[in-house]
């Protein structure tokens, strides 16, 4: 490819409001252009570096049995009507009617397109295990797109779905996928990748695994013990409840005046936050009816993922002013609210002497005890694990790191198979519905994430395998004969021996050049110019080291063989 002609240009600055480093260099490399808020234009150089991550994906899904299809991206409601997913997603979904008044949606994922592909097809136990996979845009209508293609709206996604007749059939079988995702990561050239344990959200089922990059620009908060390797998304991370002092006081209402939150309740009584009991108040979405309050010690915070499942269904801050209660007093002694949840956190279990709302304006009651004033049926773990709390499996210090989401599996069980009618027959004559496993990997989160970890302060350095091309010929000097000939022709030499080249055939400084092949981050560079022809060689640099070697033109070939190697 000829540099001139490609489309795309390479910018200086990038654009105002870009955050992140894969951001900013896809797009002042010409790598990538914003159609709109979370929607982008993958231009030549990120659609080659696209087509190599999806053939690295469909190689290793076919090493383990996958069948590739394709499902459609606009489905009718009533496909997602049969899978409930219609009306318990939000705006995440995006919902249109076609010309003739149709409901209809965009695919944001394919759980019901794939059961409803083997309805009718599959009626036996005998033609279990298979999973189908594609490589698909999908959409979401995303509130807050951020990073450039790390959340995005429209993505590409490597989607697959497992078929089994029983758990442990599942269990191997989600076994080999999750080994086959470190070998698709590794070739991708992702050196930090890890599993985590994760919660499976709109998916549902009960075991759910992510693949995340350790970033620092990672949107995910990521719970690591480096001791024992344990690691879990913050949603479902958990620790050794810390032990509380069993001290007794005696519980007495007292004058708090103005104090509502828990620094100014810790001022006016002298206490420390783990002292304090807080409420956090949730409005149950889609039902009106239902209150959720929440207690724990003030130190700690409410981990709302970990409470949506105990509640069964979505929930959102809510003010209980109107019900009764007093903000910023709201205590777990004479609680009077109808309808209402209450949850209490594993951190107040064993609090003896606290603080908490006295339920009614301008006061508190100090000296609670737990186990003699309130007595709860039990506590549940619903707060956020912080750094250096205790790994509940080995017992050393956690620490908290940020990661992107590169991928997902979910033993999904058989949510989407019963509510769409799938079964299949065992030899004794009665049916099951299989159960179903499900795989995904973001594409174009890959290639950001790629981006963001293989750059430096000159720009991306792409890994070998999935480089949009090999070798950068940057002759300077276009101006000079010899130095044309020479380049023009190595590019038609290259091109024969199958290398994937960029010329930069540009009438351009050697500074404009060289700065804009460090952008790109073309693993290997050769340059000619006048110097090198004197000098009767070639230079080659490696973008990724900076090392350098000169060799003779008929010893090039035989050097970019053992220099090109994934």
């Amino acid at each position: 490819m000829k540099l001139s002609k490609l489309v795309g240009e390479r910018l200086k600055d990038a654009p105002a409001g870009v955050t992140s480093k894969s951001h900013a260099y896809l797009i002042r490399a010409g790598y990538i252009k914003q159609v709109s808020n979370g929607i982008y234009t993958l231009l030549p150089p990120a659609q080659r570096i696209n087509l190599k991550l999806q053939e690295i994906i469909r190689e290793e899904m076919d090493a383990i049995d996958g069948q590739e299809c394709l499902f459609p991206v606009v489905m009718p409601r009533e496909l997602w009507d049969l899978s409930g997913r219609y009306s318990s997603i939000a705006e995440e979904l995006l919902r249109f009617k076609d010309r003739t008044g149709h409901d209809m949606v965009l695919g944001m994922t394919h759980e019901e397109a794939a059961v409803h592909a083997v309805l009718g097809s599959l009626k036996s136990y005998d033609q279990l295990p298979f999973m189908i996979y594609q490589i698909q845009t999908k959409y979401r209508d995303e509130a807050r797109p951020r990073a450039g293609l790390i959340r995005v709206k429209e993505f590409t996604m490597k989607d697959a779905y497992s078929f089994h007749e029983n758990q442990t059939d599942l269990e191997q079988y989600y076994k080999k996928v999750y080994d086959s995702y470190f070998k698709i990561f590794n070739r991708m050239g992702m050196k930090k990748v890890i599993s985590v344990h994760s919660d499976s959200g709109m998916m549902g089922g009960k075991v759910a695994d992510e693949f995340q990059l350790l970033t620092d620009i990672g949107e995910d908060t990521i719970i690591v013990c480096p001791h024992c390797d344990t690691a879990s998304n913050v949603d479902v991370a958990s620790s050794i409840p810390e032990e509380n002092e069993h001290i007794f006081g005696v519980k007495t209402e007292v004058f708090t005046g103005e104090a509502k939150t828990i620094d100014e309740v810790c001022s006016n009584l002298n206490k420390t936050p783990n002292q304090i009991a807080k409420a956090v108040c949730y409005a149950v979405i889609g039902d009106s009816k239902r209150v959720v309050i929440a207690f724990l010690r003030g130190d700690k915070e409410v981990n709302e993922a970990k409470l949506k499942v105990l509640v069964g269904a979505d929930i959102v801050i809510k003010d209980l002013s109107e019900s009764g209660l007093v903000k910023g007093n709201i205590g777990c002694i004479n609680l009077n609210i109808e309808n209402a949840e209450i949850y209490y956190d594993k951190s107040l279990e064993g609090l003896e002497s606290f603080v908490t709302g006295a339920n009614k304006e301008g006061y508190h009651f100090i000296g609670v005890s737990m186990t003699r004033d309130v007595r709860p049926e039990k506590y549940v773990d619903i707060s956020k694990v912080k750094e250096g709390e205790k790994c509940p499996v080995c017992g050393n210090n956690l620490l908290v790191k940020r990661g992107i989401e590169i991928g997902n599996i979910f033993q999904l069980g058989t949510r989407y198979t019963k509510q769409m009618g799938l079964t299949v027959s065992l030899p004794d004559g009665s049916t099951i519905n299989p159960i179903m496993g499900c795989y995904g990997i973001g594409v174009g989160r890959c290639l950001a994430s790629i981006a963001e970890e293989s750059s430096d302060e000159k720009g991306l350095c792409w890994p070998m395998a999935i480089a949009p091309w090999h070798i950068y010929l940057c002759p300077l000097r276009l101006d000079d004969e010899n130095v044309r000939r020479q380049a023009e022709r190595l590019y038609s030499r290259l091109q024969a021996e199958n290398f994937e080249v960029l010329y930069d055939d540009r009438i351009a400084s050697a500074g404009t050049k060289l700065t804009d092949s460090e952008l790109m981050g073309i693993p290997v560079r050769i340059v000619i110019s006048p110097k090198t022809i004197e000098n009767g060689n070639i230079e080659i640099s490696i973008r990724a080291t900076g090392e350098k070697f000169f060799v003779s033109e008929e010893a090039l070939s035989k050097k970019l063989d053992e220099i090109i190697v994934y």
